[in-house]
């Protein structure tokens, strides 16, 4: 059963109708909110066959103001460069034996994995824990290379990827409520322009079928692909 906040915001959802990144911020901020900070986040339904492979969406953007979330990142490196890894932030360094032991219990305490070239086939074994998880390191997210300072420094300054999934529909996580509204919308147009990019070639017709912003616990506002 919805609660009297969420009937309340509703109503107010409903009244707005399709409308634009800046009046739906706005709007979401004025909304009756729980007691934590809620994630803010875009979902967008688009028009892709994902039985193609030609057709899968999977993309990386930097957000000029991060997502608010503290990203812990493992990099899985030689050791001449663990010493660099840690100087630019890295939370865990992934040796043999860290692979070993992640292979051995399936425990994942990271958000997001980086890997130098040099580490991919010993970090095969593990494809099966990290794969279903969306965290093996790919070089089309930028999570495998020889710049491991680099790679590593851009996942903790707000670096995401977003993907589609099996029903064509792609979520990006933009902030928190807590953030002042010019850095929510600044962060959403950044997140809606990279999804636009990424149309494949092969996708015909309208490419973001519908497109809407919500925070956790909100109601989704709509908004118009084509002004957003």
């Amino acid at each position: 059963m919805r609660s009297k906040r969420f009937k309340e915001n509703k109503a107010t959802v409903a009244a707005l109708g399709v409308t634009t990144v800046e009046i739906a911020v706005q709007t979401l901020k004025t909304m009756k909110s729980v007691k934590f900070d809620e994630s803010v986040e875009l979902h967008a339904s688009i028009g892709i066959d994902p039985k193609k492979s030609d057709q899968q969406i999977r993309q990386n953007v930097s957000l000029p103001h991060g997502t608010g979330k503290v990203t812990r990142v493992i990099a899985f490196v030689e050791p001449a460069q663990e010493t660099a890894a840690k100087n630019a932030g890295a939370d865990i360094i992934g040796t043999e034996e860290v692979i070993d032991e992640l292979v051995k219990t399936g425990k994942i305490d990271f958000d997001v994995a980086i890997a130098t070239p040099a580490m991919m086939p010993k970090l095969a074994k593990a494809a099966r824990v990290l794969g279903p998880k969306g965290l093996m390191p790919n070089p089309k997210t930028d999570t495998v290379g020889p710049q491991v300072e680099k790679m590593i420094k851009d996942q903790k300054g707000g670096k995401i990827s977003f993907k589609n999934d099996s029903t064509c529909n792609v979520h990006i996580t933009i902030g928190k409520m807590s953030f002042d509204e010019s850095k929510l919308i600044e962060n959403a147009k950044v997140a809606i322009d990279a999804l636009k990019k990424s149309k494949p070639s092969s996708s015909k017709g309208i490419f973001i079928k519908s497109l809407y912003i919500t925070s956790t616990m909100s109601p989704s506002i709509a908004l118009d692909p084509n002004i957003a």
